[in-house]
């Protein structure tokens, strides 16, 4: 029988959503079904066109408007407890070997999402689904209960030089 653990890929750097999705590449090429629940991320982006092509391996749903830069508004957080919901279904159908919820804790940070709905999330899943959690600050209380966290740290970024999101690199 196997082991499913909870993975938290948090810090200021970059590189959570993109390990995330490495994880769910290779999950899906051993031959494990993957759901992707993305909060906070409201647009399409290259990596959405490869996620289809994997089909049923790999399910990838969006929740919410999308970055936030104001007061979260009631569809703010609407869109986010749908994700929830969702999650809560995905993990609890049997149906997945790996749940990601990404940018989860900027959601739980920003009083979308409360730390009592994913620390339920986490004691309650199944023995053998693996979940990931990405996002900046992630609760204390989150990393506590996880089996494994990576902090991604920020020494340097050509952001700083003025280097927008690429195609095909950050978006």
């Amino acid at each position: 029988m196997r082991k499913g653990y909870v993975q938290v890929y948090t810090g200021n750097g970059k590189g959570k959503t993109t390990a995330a999705l490495g994880l769910a590449l290779r999950a899906a090429g051993a031959g494990l079904k993957v759901f992707i629940a993305q909060f906070i991320k409201g647009q399409r982006c290259s990596e959405h066109l490869m996620l289809e092509r994997f089909g049923e391996m790999i399910t990838c749903r969006q929740y919410g408007r999308g970055l936030i830069r104001h007061t979260p508004t009631g569809k703010d957080i609407a869109g986010a407890r749908e994700g929830m919901r969702e999650v809560g279904d995905a993990v609890r159908s049997g149906s997945y070997d790996v749940v990601i919820l990404d940018e989860v804790n900027v959601a739980v940070s920003l009083g979308l999402i409360s730390v009592e709905e994913v620390l339920g999330l986490i004691r309650g899943k199944p023995a053998a689904v693996e979940l990931v959690l990405t996002g900046r600050n992630a609760h204390d209380a989150v990393m506590e209960e996880a089996d494994l966290v990576t902090e991604m740290r920020e020494i340097k970024h050509y952001y700083e030089k003025g280097v927008h999101a690429r195609r095909g690199i950050e978006k």
